[in-house]
């Protein structure tokens, strides 16, 4: 039971990831590179923390 919750968290966290990188361009955020990979790899404590995050996320996840 512990491996498939396992799997799912790490499954969950690597697509978030890919969907940000992917839509990074549609946000409001500065496009270099360290600011992207630092915002992809944080997504899911600033998405639970920060609502400007939460909005950028959703606009990144658009044309998904």
């Amino acid at each position: 039971m512990g491996g498939i919750f396992s799997f799912i968290v790490i499954a969950t966290y690597i697509s978030g990831i890919f969907v940000f990188w992917s839509g990074y361009k549609r946000t409001n955020f500065s496009p270099n590179f360290l600011s992207r990979l630092y915002l992809s790899l944080a997504w899911p404590v600033l998405f639970a923390v920060n609502a400007s995050y939460r909005r950028n996320f959703r606009k990144a996840l658009r044309g998904y």
